[in-house]
């Protein structure tokens, strides 16, 4: 029997801490020792065509199963273009292990870098998977050299998710009960720590109880289903909740990162109370009362404090009309193929369970706005920097965790260019996913086309609803990824 090496022992340590593969890019060599080790354990290895790429993939997939997504980066330009990814990962507070060969200097963004050797290996691996998972969540950096991997190791017991939260304070609960009793027009805003089933199954019971209206982040649609009465949309710079936040008397934070939110979507005065399990931070973003643990125990030991209070006075005429000015707009001109028309009909032909996956851009609000999501982790989006080219790549996770769904793909001519080089990854993969390129103009249209088309994807362009329609119906009959470059 073959001795333990270090790779054995940080692949072991990877696998107890729930990752589900590894990413990496081919013909980096130097990584070999822990991807021959990833294989030897039955651990997925994907390839991607670059390590920017392999970093939005794992850390999706660090999102979507709650545990810390894996990438591989080659020394000197492999570290350099994964770069922007751990930025993304850093802004969107994804669990993710950076892991490079020698490259001991700290990564950018990364909340450590640790450097390996034969000794330390399982105490580190398990450092960095408690830590990528430790809110706020993010990416941490694991230096292996190669000489180090294939070393013999020893593994050592050691502990891989990071120790539960204290319970909430009491006294914190008992004034955060106090505002929520006095309050007449509590409004809920919910954002990217409380996204996990049980946090979203509590979020809906106190806003049904309260009731109160609730906005949710970007990174947060789906956490209440977009249909639900009480859903009044994404929170968004220059958006239309400003009327809906100046007539509330609480806001309740639940799980909001400052990183999501400035202070020019905050149009009111209102005291704010903070349930998350970090605590808060920002200098503008000082909540009244804060409660620090886990949501879904915070607002069960909520219940209990506000039994017999009188329901807030909130009235439903009233919030459908605050609510009308966030509603997709139709097209002017029937038939007109607006980005709302286009996240809707494709909303519309899609199955149940379908994630949808966003690049930044001018269309981003309103398919944000259009499509609609009902639970956690069916709508992906990123705040991190350069963010074109995200979709892509992020669709190509989602389709690994769940590989009974489809993805669709929202993206704009720039971002279409930025992740084109992945094409022949969910080619490879045949993944079911629809990419649907929102061009800046008929021009531009038949160039994505032909971009298509030279990989051998099923790609047709539309200007129609009508055109669009027949182009997504055939698209969702491939067996792989189709595009569909759409203006108006």
């Amino acid at each position: 029997m073959s001795a333990t090496t270090v790779a054995d022992v940080v692949v072991d340590g990877l696998q107890r801490a729930g990752t589900a593969r590894i990413f990496g890019v081919p013909g980096r060599g130097a990584q070999l020792p822990l991807v021959e080790a990833a294989r030897r354990r039955g651990l997925p290895v994907v390839l991607a065509h670059d390590e920017a790429a392999a970093c939005v993939m794992a850390a999706v997939t660090g999102d979507l199963v709650s545990a810390p997504g894996a990438a591989l980066a080659a020394p000197g330009p492999g570290v350099a273009a994964a770069a922007t990814g751990v930025a993304r990962a850093t802004l969107d507070r994804s669990p993710m292990i950076l892991v490079t060969d020698r490259h001991p200097e700290s990564v950018h963004g990364c909340k450590a870098s640790l450097a390996l050797d034969a000794v330390s290996a399982s105490r580190w691996t398990a450092h960095a998977a408690q830590l990528a998972m430790q809110e706020p969540r993010g990416p941490v950096h694991l230096d292996v050299p190669a000489e180090v991997a294939g070393a013999s190791a020893v593994p050592v017991a050691a502990s891989w998710r990071p120790e539960p939260l204290p319970p909430p304070d009491p006294r914190a609960l008992d004034e955060a009960a106090r505002l929520l009793a006095n309050a007449s027009h509590p409004v809920l805003i919910a954002g990217l720590q409380c996204r996990s089933a049980t946090d979203a199954q509590w979020l809906r019971a106190l806003a049904e109880a309260l009731p109160a209206p609730v906005l949710l982040t970007l990174r947060a649609k789906g956490v209440l289903p977009d249909p639900h009465p009480l859903m009044h949309g994404v929170l968004w710079p220059g958006g239309g909740e400003g009327p809906l936040l100046g007539r509330a008397d609480l806001i309740v934070a639940l799980g909001l990162d400052a990183i999501e939110v400035s202070p020019s979507p905050w149009m009111t005065t209102a005291p704010l109370l903070y349930l998350a399990p970090s605590p808060a931070t920002g200098e503008w973003y000082r909540p009244v009362v804060q409660v620090v643990g886990e949501i879904a125990l915070a607002i069960a030991e909520l219940a209990p404090r506000l039994h017999g209070r009188a329901r807030a006075d909130w009235d439903v005429a009233e919030l459908d009309r605050l609510k009308r000015p966030l509603r997709p707009r139709s097209g002017v001109a029937v038939g007109r193929l607006t980005p709302e028309r286009i996240a809707r009909l494709a909303r519309e032909a899609t199955a149940a369970g379908t994630i949808a996956a966003l690049d930044a851009g001018p269309h981003a609000a309103a398919v944000a706005a259009a499509w609609d999501a009902v639970a956690p982790g069916e709508f992906l989006a990123s705040y991190g920097p350069a963010t074109a080219g995200f979709a892509l790549p992020a669709a190509i996770a989602a389709h690994l965790v769940h590989p009974e769904r489809r993805a669709v793909c929202f993206t704009g001519g720039e971002g279409f260019l930025a992740a084109l080089s992945e094409l022949p990854t969910a080619i490879r993969l045949r993944a079911p996913i629809v990419v649907v390129a929102i061009a800046d103009g008929s021009s531009d249209a038949p160039e994505l086309v032909r971009m298509g088309q030279r990989f051998a994807v099923p790609s047709a362009a539309a200007d129609s609803e009508a055109s669009f329609a027949q182009a997504l119906a055939r698209a969702l009959r491939a067996d792989g990824p189709a595009l569909i470059a759409a203006w108006s």
